[in-house]
């Protein structure tokens, strides 16, 4: 099967590949043509993701459709975007149709939970590896940015942390679980859920934003860093599951919430006048800290102790020799 016929076949027939919002051409041209209102922006993330660093060379190639897409879109959302669509860039071993039509699905299940329409890409031969390009629009000058907290904050996030990193041995065939407590975690591993709706929510209170993909603290860096500003996070405020509890007892699930990666749940800086009328419009908000002067990212205790590790980032999935 040529290029051109893999792409026809398995991809520009998708529901997701029939154009959308703001998309005035898909695919089937030299390139897409996006149509943004006026005042708006285009934001724009690239993720790339390869075997057996970013994912288990063996997977479920459905279950990997949804995660591929999921956290590179999850960039949008970060910075308060609506989504419009996405190219892909394929590189392939071998061409099975079998592993194709499950992906495709994937891809699509995912594309249409997050209203991104597939407007292109490209197709090679290679060791298997996925490049995902998104585009979003939003109001000028509104885009949630990692540069804007100030000392005084809340250092908020939106959801559980840790559930992913929970999944990794379950992932990786070295533990298992019972259902009930094995399901909730993979599903956050495979189909993380992008937070549009927050991020958007978040445009014009929050003072800066990112979506954690490498651990809480690694990712608290880069607005500490970007705001020059310090953030203190309170140990016993994470947010954490009963599933990854269950599995990795409570101190074990404070270690995945504050160095695991692959959350793809927002973390925000937020005055402090701006929290209950956000939470009182029933958004998942959990206050986990505070930004302050200086520099950096501290963890203290109960107690208010400074118990600051030195290894802060989850390193993303990597194969075992």
């Amino acid at each position: 099967m040529g290029e051109f016929e893999l792409i026809r076949h398995y991809f520009a027939a998708a529901p997701c590949a029939q154009g959308g919002e703001a998309v005035a051409l898909g695919i089937g041209d030299d390139c897409a043509l996006l149509s943004l209102p006026p005042g708006e922006q285009l934001a724009i993330s690239t993720d790339t993701l390869v075997a057996g660093v970013h994912f288990p060379a063996v997977c479920d190639p459905f279950l990997l459709g949804q995660r591929s897409l999921a956290v590179a879109a999850s960039d949008l959302a970060a910075m308060g975007a609506t989504p419009i669509g996405f190219t892909l860039a394929l590189t392939l071993p071998e061409v099975r149709a079998d592993w194709l039509q499950a992906y495709a699905r994937g891809l699509n299940q995912m594309a249409q939970a997050c209203r991104l329409s597939l407007i292109g890409g490209d197709t090679t031969r290679g060791p298997l590896s996925l490049t995902m390009t998104v585009f979003g629009r939003v109001p000028a000058g509104q885009a949630l940015t990692r540069s804007g907290a100030r000392a005084g904050d809340l250092l908020c996030v939106g959801g559980e942390l840790g559930n992913a990193a929970g999944a990794l041995p379950l992932v990786l065939d070295q533990r298992q679980a019972d259902p009930a407590v094995a399901d909730p975690l993979l599903a956050h591993y495979w189909s993380p859920q992008p937070q549009f709706a927050l991020g958007q929510a978040l445009r014009g209170k929050a003072t800066a934003a990112l979506d954690i993909s490498d651990g809480l603290l690694a990712d608290c860096g880069h607005i500490a860093k970007a705001s020059q500003v310090s953030l203190q996070v309170e140990l016993d405020r994470l947010p954490l599951s009963a599933a990854l509890q269950a599995f990795f007892g409570h101190a074990g699930a404070q270690q995945a919430a504050l160095a695991g990666g692959d959350d793809y749940v927002l973390a925000f800086t937020l005055p402090e006048a701006e929290l209950e009328p956000l939470r009182a419009a029933g958004w998942p908000i959990h206050v986990v800290g505070r930004a302050g002067a200086g520099a950096g990212v501290s963890l203290v205790d109960g107690q208010g102790q400074n118990i600051t590790p030195t290894t802060r980032g989850y390193q993303h999935f990597r194969e075992q020799p």
